[in-house]
């Protein structure tokens, strides 16, 4: 079907405005303190970026990890993840000195050890958390989060007390329940550990908002990120058991995953309680839009993860082994995005529509004007006798302009190893197409990228320093090891990488900024 472009993506592909993007996470920038935080480090990236005439930073969610750090099964979909709070800025605001800090113990220069960073800096963070004396701007915080900020206080001191998050196994009947006696009694007794909680969200916000200060003042857009479901053992799903298919007891009916498929001959289970979309339309998608709200005060722009499940979710009933008893369970995209924009004006969303994409997906998308995501990894996978598809839409000859496109992104490999992990015949195929060698696949491969029609082009920073597989992000289905710990190295955000930033963009136009992109997305 023609897409339905906005007056504003109308007016900026008039200008031929192009836009081009570099993917990392905050976490994985270099910190002295064994994890990236929202310092000096996440400033001299931001700095670079804007030298190198690059105009988006985008990130994957910010909000607190549970269980194998993963950013996508978060504690909450409001809080933001406390391990990112900076040390150097809580001494910068008097709330830690010098000589609290102690000495160093040996962090990995390559990757996160969450564990390891966590045991170092809660210790600190409680210091400046006892320093903290409460004023006007800490009052109006609470009260413009009071949608949100008590509930998670108080799910995260429980979180402690019973040393367990899953609230729906291990704490008590009244809790699990959520009686107003309970959380009453609760929220007494654990006053002192709900406070700790808010005000270190208060260093979080205050922070972060800094942050995203400094990138606007360099004209760099950052990019958020929603996951679509909730996690099971979360805030959202202890506080709204109504918006979920689970009963008042926590027990889960129905959760989300996806079909079989090639890849997957059973499907995959995700455990994510999925949404009773009748409950959340007969509040007015009022969660929803709460939560879409709060990430634009965060972010210029927003990806959806799992865009799909907007339009239909694979619901599998709680206890199956293998997703193959799922079924698709149709949701109200269609009125769901008139609601969220009659009520917001603009949506900047990016969809992410990888995977097996029906028509009505692909309708729900471009009506509503929303690029959705090309990979140029996706593009080689099947190529027989060493012939390439010619017509393959992952192709950068196919792209339309309405998209955003990647070398590969987090749940991928590098491209080099991804690269090097091909059979000859597709390295053969991948050479022809790109007209280079073996060592230069990488850079050709984000040059292919940049001289697409695209309106945005985003290169992950394990590509822009050519880095094997080693520092890949995630591995989909797994849990534990080297997972969402990738960490860039000290000292790469140098000249030689500023200058090799310039030379892959300036050729291609890809120039636009903070300013050009509103534009695009408001008209």
């Amino acid at each position: 079907m023609a897409k339905m472009l906005s007056l504003g993506y109308i007016v900026v592909m008039e200008k031929k405005l192009r836009f081009s993007g570099v993917l990392l996470h905050p976490t994985s920038l270099y910190g002295k303190y064994g994890i990236g935080d929202l310092g000096e480090e996440a400033r001299e990236f931001i700095k670079m970026l804007d030298e190198s005439g690059v105009g988006m930073w985008q990130i994957l969610p910010l909000t607190p990890v549970g269980f194998g750090n993963s950013p996508y099964a978060a504690q909450s979909a409001f809080a933001g993840n406390e391990l990112l709070i900076s040390i150097d800025e809580l001494v910068k605001d008097g709330l830690l000195l010098i000589e609290d800090i102690p000495e160093l113990p040996q962090f990995s220069d390559l990757y996160v050890d969450f564990e390891k960073a966590a045991k170092f800096k809660f210790p600190l963070l409680q210091v400046a958390v006892t320093r903290f004396e409460k004023n006007k701007e800490y009052q109006d915080f609470l009260s413009t989060h009071s949608y949100w900020i008590e509930d998670y206080a108080l799910y995260k001191a429980l979180c402690d007390y019973y040393q367990d998050t899953r609230w729906y196994e291990k704490w008590d009947d009244g809790l699990k329940r959520r009686d107003p006696s309970a959380l009453s009694e609760w929220a007494l007794k654990l006053s002192s550990e709900v406070e700790s909680y808010k005000v270190l969200q208060f260093f979080f916000f205050q922070q972060w908002q800094r942050l995203h200060t400094f990138a606007t003042e360099h004209h760099i857009a950052i990019i958020g990120d929603i996951p679509i479901f909730v996690a099971h053992d979360s805030a959202d799903s202890w506080v709204y058991h109504d918006y979920l298919k689970m009963d008042e007891s926590g027990h889960v009916k129905k959760i989300a995953g996806v079909p079989p498929d090639a890849f997957s001959p059973t499907g995959q289970l995700w455990g994510n309680p999925v949404y009773n979309w009748e409950a959340l339309k007969k509040d007015g998608y009022s969660w929803w839009i709460k939560r879409v709200t709060h990430q634009l005060s965060l972010t210029d722009m927003i990806r959806i993860d799992h865009f799909r499940g907007f339009e239909a979710a694979w619901e599998v009933p709680f206890g199956d082994i293998t997703a193959e008893n799922g079924k698709w369970v149709k949701a109200p995209g269609k009125d769901f995005f008139n609601v969220l924009r009659n009520q917001l004006g603009y949506l900047p969303f990016i969809a992410e529509d990888l995977g097996v994409i029906t028509k009505d997906v692909e309708f729900l998308r471009d009506s509503n004007n929303f690029p959705g995501m090309k990979i140029f990894q996706f593009a080689f996978n099947v190529i027989e006798n060493g012939v390439l598809d010619a017509h393959h839409p992952y192709l950068p000859h196919n792209w339309d302009s309405l998209c955003v496109a990647y070398t590969g992104t987090h749940d991928n490999t590098t491209t080099r190893g991804w690269y090097d992990s091909l059979m000859d015949r597709e390295k053969d195929a991948i050479r022809r197409y790109l007209s280079c060698g073996d060592d230069s696949i990488v850079w050709y491969a984000i040059r292919a990228v940049m001289a697409s029609s695209a309106m945005y082009a985003i290169i992950p920073f394990q590509d822009i320093l050519e880095l094997d597989g080693s520092a890949r992000m995630n591995f989909p289905g797994t849990c534990g090891g080297t997972n969402w710990a990738y960490k860039v190295t000290p000292g790469s955000f140098n000249t030689s990488i500023k200058n090799k930033i310039i030379s892959m963009i300036a050729p291609f136009g890809r120039d636009g900024k903070l300013e050009d992109l509103k534009e695009a997305i408001t008209g």
